[in-house]
């Protein structure tokens, strides 16, 4: 009996690593580097919820991030301007998908990239949406790309948009109706000036030099009740 418990364990295990193989590709918030083959993570937020988040629970349009370290920022996230790209970020954050993932890319005077279950630019979770900006045929989002600003991340697939996203750190707009903004930073932004300040390494994928040799590590992303005062600059 011992011996066919064992034998049930292994193939469980087995069969979670394979669950957590499937191919999706990679997001970038840039069109320069190559897709690759993207793990899954364990979490996943198309499967992990009903229809509705559960506002009950604490669900809101603000959500903290709280550095390893102490650091801390918050995003306010607008509904109205990218429903679906909002609703895919707060079911994120509501599993906790966040928690422990890292900012693996920084480019100082242009954005910060984090939310990548591996860590290196190719990771995914399951779920794809519809890019929500007017290059994809949605005329509802015009949030510039200006400083502050959180926008997904993806590949040149318009709606290859997951889990990856990016804040400007300074304007950017060549990016406007090309991305899916959804969001801006409205208090701590001088933690997202402490990361893009880190030192930079070259990435092992792209080559390009945006891999911070000391990785921020975000410990925790959750909601909070917040009112903004004014924006941040």
């Amino acid at each position: 009996m011992k011996r066919l418990l064992l034998l049930i364990l292994a193939l469980c295990l087995v069969a979670a690593l394979v669950a957590c193989d499937s191919n999706t590709t990679q997001p970038t918030p840039s069109n320069n580097t190559t897709d690759t083959t993207a793990a899954t993570p364990v979490v996943d937020p198309a499967t992990s919820y009903t229809t509705s988040l559960p506002v009950a629970d604490g669900v809101t349009n603000f959500v903290q991030f709280t550095m390893v370290g102490g650091s801390t920022f918050v995003v306010e996230l607008y509904p109205d301007i990218a429903p679906d790209t909002v609703d895919n970020f707060q079911r994120l954050v509501y599993a906790g998908f966040y928690d422990g993932l890292t900012f693996h890319r920084i480019y100082k005077d242009f954005m910060i990239q984090g939310g990548d279950p591996k860590g290196d630019g190719t990771g995914s979770s399951r779920m794809q949406i519809k890019g929500e900006f007017s290059a994809n045929g949605y005329a509802g989002n015009t949030l510039p790309h200006e400083r502050g600003v959180i926008s997904m991340a993806r590949r040149t697939d318009p709606d290859s948009a997951s889990c990856q996203f990016f804040i400007m750190h300074q304007d950017t707009p060549s990016l406007n109706g090309n991305y899916a903004a959804f969001g801006r930073v409205v208090a701590g932004m001088e933690t997202v000036d402490t990361i893009a300040a880190l030192e930079v390494t070259e990435q092992k994928i792209s080559n390009e030099k945006t891999k911070p040799v000391r990785v921020p590590v975000i410990e925790s992303a959750y909601f909070v009740d917040y009112t903004p005062t004014a924006p941040t600059t």
